[in-house]
């Protein structure tokens, strides 16, 4: 195995538009997000904020922001929602510790990576909840963490709106992500 990077290399990297992250000390660099992508998160995201602020169930955050998991493992999801008790997690240098729920949005450069690497980072690292979501297939799929690994706990697909945890009083409508 080689070196293993920790935050203070993260910090130094550069600022070229490509994502940096590190996975257990190893750097990953995938290119920047495609226009489909980029839409549908922002639809997502926007849905989102709305209702978290609406009702006062905390924060959402939309790529970039780096959540430090431990000192060698940043990474940088699409869509990240913090709890309001978890709201003192936020720094300046981003979310330390583990947010209530990522959403990662994959792309044919990140899809093994989504499904993966971060699948089993996230569960490691007791994220809550996490969402994949995919543009291509117009689908979520949502797992909650239980006894230390993820379990599918729902999946949107089709045209009838859809709750996850953990907001079950939000029904996500299909046309409202994909456009």
């Amino acid at each position: 195995m080689g070196t293993i990077l920790t935050y203070k290399d993260y910090e130094v990297l550069p600022a070229d538009g490509r994502r940096y992250e590190l996975h257990e000390g190893e750097l990953s660099v995938t290119p920047a997000p495609s226009p489909k992508h980029q839409e549908v998160s922002l639809n997502l995201a926007f849905l989102l904020h709305h209702y978290v602020k609406t009702r006062g169930l905390g924060r959402v955050f939309y790529a970039p922001i780096d959540c430090i998991l431990s000192d060698n493992t940043i990474v940088q999801p699409d869509i990240v929602y913090l709890e309001t008790k978890r709201l003192p997690t936020i720094t300046s240098r981003g979310i330390e510790g583990p947010p209530t729920l990522v959403i990662e949005i994959v792309s044919p450069s990140t899809i093994q990576i989504d499904r993966r690497v971060k699948f089993q980072l996230y569960a490691r690292h007791e994220v809550p909840y996490y969402w994949i979501v995919d543009p291509d297939g117009r689908s979520i799929e949502a797992y909650t963490l239980t006894e230390g690994t993820y379990q599918l706990t729902g999946r949107l697909e089709g045209l009838e709106p859809v709750s996850f945890p953990p907001f079950p009083d939000l029904a996500l409508a299909p046309a409202s992500l994909w456009s």
